[in-house]
């Protein structure tokens, strides 16, 4: 068994770190072209709160599933989206002052009309879900619109 040489070690190591540096350049671009998809869906309506607690031109984000999802009291209704952003999976925000749906981590926003894209990198809308009140208490379920 020979010994490792000082170089030897050195070359590890080297080596090592340059596996590191792809790895950390290489799963950001995986992951933009590969999104993640919105799985472990609930298949019954989930309680939101009753309508009186989310006034208008409030949101409220809730545990939908394995992944958040944000309702928001509009003057024209409720609209509900998941809250994963499609870039990184990073949970987006209300913001009140721009009246639209912002993600934290890159700067994507997205319309909250109908959930759609309006600036930044994300490469898809946000899932619509329905927000639906029964009783006076919000829900939201799968589905296809507000």
């Amino acid at each position: 068994m020979s010994d490792i040489t000082r170089r030897d070690f050195l070359k590890l190591v080297k080596g090592a770190g340059a596996l590191v540096g792809v790895g950390a350049i290489a799963t950001p671009v995986v992951a933009y072209f590969y999104p993640p998809k919105l799985e472990e869906l609930p298949t019954e309506p989930v309680l939101v709160c009753p309508l009186a607690e989310l006034l208008v031109g409030e949101a409220k984000t809730v545990k939908f599933g394995r992944y958040p999802a944000i309702i928001i009291n509009l003057p024209d209704g409720l609209k509900a989206y998941s809250a994963v952003c499609t870039h990184f999976a990073c949970i987006v925000k209300w913001d009140t002052p721009s009246g639209t749906l912002k993600c934290p981590c890159h700067e994507g926003d997205f319309s909250v009309a109908d959930g759609s894209v309006i600036s930044g990198p994300p490469p898809a809308p946000l899932m619509v879900l329905e927000a639906v009140v029964v009783d006076d208490k919000i829900f939201v379920k799968v589905g296809g619109g507000s």
